[in-house]
């Protein structure tokens, strides 16, 4: 039920909003800005919260703690 209300959201938002804000969300990840704005331009365009990750996670990466023997 979730997957196709996720499918349903992406079929009817504005697509072209959604990438661009993610794009600005992106810049200001990468050049160490304030991303709480970007965030909030990318939520109010019905950016996912999975696009929204992958996006940070593309520029900070994902922290892998080191094993410890």
């Amino acid at each position: 039920q979730q997957k196709d209300a996720v499918a349903e959201l992406r079929r009817t938002r504005d697509g072209k909003a959604v990438s661009s804000a993610l794009g600005v969300l992106r810049q200001a990840c990468a050049e160490g800005r304030n991303v709480m704005p970007p965030l909030i331009e990318a939520v109010k365009t019905y950016a996912t919260v999975g696009e929204i990750s992958d996006v940070m996670r593309e520029v900070f990466a994902t922290y892998e703690e080191a094993a410890v023997y």
